[in-house]
């Protein structure tokens, strides 16, 4: 299990909303990846830390990809870091977007957006997004858990179908 937060902002409430996510799905391992801690080492894609975050996104079992809309889309900072990853290298991954935004009417427009870029590189996305209005978040839990009692079982039939294929020896 491995989160995305592509929010400039280091400890953002994306983070915060993408990590609780994962709370909510059974797994081993859970790694957090903060692309606001890796924004200076963006465009040096030999970079160990860089690396290292692109490794840990391909080997991932499950990942979440959060991100604010930023003019009615994902973020560049997220989208610099996905550029990073190649065609395809998220191979059958289960994929789930987490997207905050300050008013609903661009939600569905950053989901479009980074949905299309998330199957570019391979990705399967079984279950909608978490589509979050900041005027939610002071009730993150009930959303989550609403959210995780409709589609948690297709997202672990996911993952357990791609755990045979990808082997024991990958983490998270």
């Amino acid at each position: 299990m491995v989160v995305l937060s592509g929010n400039p902002r280091p400890g953002s409430r994306t983070l915060d909303a993408a990590t609780r996510l994962a709370q909510r799905v059974p797994a081993d391992v859970r790694q957090v990846l903060d692309l606001a801690h890796l924004a200076g080492h963006l465009h040096d894609p030999g970079h160990a830390r860089i690396g290292e975050a692109l490794a840990t996104v391909r080997s991932a079992e499950v990942l979440v990809v959060a991100t604010p809309v930023y003019k009615a889309s994902f973020t560049g900072l997220l989208k610099s870091f996905l550029d990073l990853l190649p065609t395809g290298s998220l191979a059958g991954a289960p994929v789930v977007p987490v997207v905050v935004s300050a008013s609903a009417g661009h939600l569905l427009l950053a989901d479009l957006h980074l949905r299309t870029v998330l199957r570019e590189l391979g990705a399967t996305l079984p279950t909608p997004a978490v589509l979050l209005e900041e005027a939610h978040l002071p009730t993150l839990d009930l959303v989550l858990d609403e959210w995780g009692e409709r589609h948690l079982p297709v997202l672990q039939t996911a993952r357990a179908v791609r755990q045979p294929a990808r082997g024991s020896q990958r983490p998270g």
